[in-house]
């Protein structure tokens, strides 16, 4: 009677997580709808629907197709692969105020692109496909650095040590590229500081083939490994009392985590709190176990920052909020939030 009422139980829990899932893809779909309709030159959801099939103006074409399109699909890749990374780190560390953008992951990424954006421009064709792969140099020597230094041999990886950690090291990398910044002419530092408050720059199709591999390649790989996050949560001892490899698995999920966060943030710039706010909520609409949390946080990350995006370009027209200060108004009083209630 209990193994029954258990499978009961366990596929109630399933549905409910495939409710969820639909419910957030249903969210998601009608905010790409309403973003295809936000803008400057504003188009009807007729004439949105006359251009998908080429029947609309020239004008309408170029508007949606060259500059709303690629940036509404560029927002959901972004926050589906910050909140992944998020998710990534918070089960690999126990620690749920991790976040690539708090640890400072997206500043070593960010500090790299600058970096590289300083000396080339970015419209040329090598450089856009070649900015994720710097980021990911800049996030992976970042994530070497804190973990190096936030981990103790006989007491393993401490929740408030790699918090603290994450947090000094992104204040020096933040605090270099400000001094960088000094030096760059005026066109130049705009666009840096524009990037920095985490901006959608990347408006053009070559952008989102830039990011798409990084996404399609590491999350069903990190899909995959829910099992391992699952076991790797439950402590070090109980992992490696259940067969887990736990320093090699805890090493290659969170290259997976630094990937996804690097890629992202070098065509979104520097948008923080995604990784944190996105599994939080899919935490507590679906539970902790990944197999279900993992999609979940993707879900939500995307629509946080399709949403965010949308409400940037439309609230001060014809002028535009970053993404990343729409994020923040939502993301910093939730942080302080969660950590009153941290007891760590």
């Amino acid at each position: 009677m209990q193994n029954l009422s258990d499978a009961a139980v366990e596929r109630r829990k399933k549905s409910w997580g495939f409710m969820v899932l639909s419910i957030l893809g249903i969210l998601i779909i009608i905010a790409f709808i309403i973003s295809m309709n936000t803008g400057y030159i504003r188009l009807s959801p007729m004439d949105v629907i006359r251009t998908l099939f080429r029947m609309g103006t020239e004008k309408q074409s170029l508007i949606l197709f060259d500059f709303r399109l690629p940036r509404i699909v560029i927002s959901v890749l972004v926050g589906a692969g910050l909140a992944v990374s998020g998710c990534i780190m918070q089960g690999i560390s126990r620690n749920a105020l991790a976040d690539p953008g708090i640890l400072g992951i997206n500043a070593g990424a960010g500090l790299v692109v600058m970096l590289f954006i300083s000396f080339y421009p970015t419209t040329a064709a090598a450089p856009v496909f070649l900015l994720p792969v710097l980021a990911l140099v800049g996030a992976g020597l970042t994530a070497a650095l804190i973990y190096s230094l936030a981990y103790k041999k006989h007491q393993g990886l401490s929740p408030t040590r790699l918090l603290l950690t994450g947090i000094a090291v992104a204040a020096g990398i933040s605090a270099a590229m400000i001094v960088l910044t000094l030096r760059l002419s005026p066109d130049k530092y705009q666009f840096v500081a524009t990037w920095m408050a985490g901006s959608i720059w990347g408006t053009n199709w070559k952008f989102v083939l830039a990011l798409l591999p990084w996404i399609v390649i590491l999350l069903p790989y990190v899909f995959y490994k829910a099992r391992v996050l699952n076991v790797l949560n439950l402590g070090e001892q109980t992992a490696t009392g259940l067969g887990a490899a736990i320093e090699k698995e805890r090493l290659l999920l969170l290259a997976a985590a630094v990937g996804l966060a690097g890629s992202c943030v070098a065509v979104s710039g520097g948008i923080g709190f995604v990784g944190l706010i996105g599994p939080h909520l899919g935490r507590r609409l679906i539970g902790p176990k990944h197999q279900m949390l993992l999609p979940a946080s993707a879900l939500a990350g995307a629509l946080l920052v399709l949403v965010a995006d949308t409400l940037g370009r439309w609230i001060l027209q014809p002028s535009e909020i970053p993404t990343g200060i729409v994020v923040a108004v939502i993301g910093a009083p939730y942080f302080l939030y969660l950590l009153a209630k941290s007891k760590t």
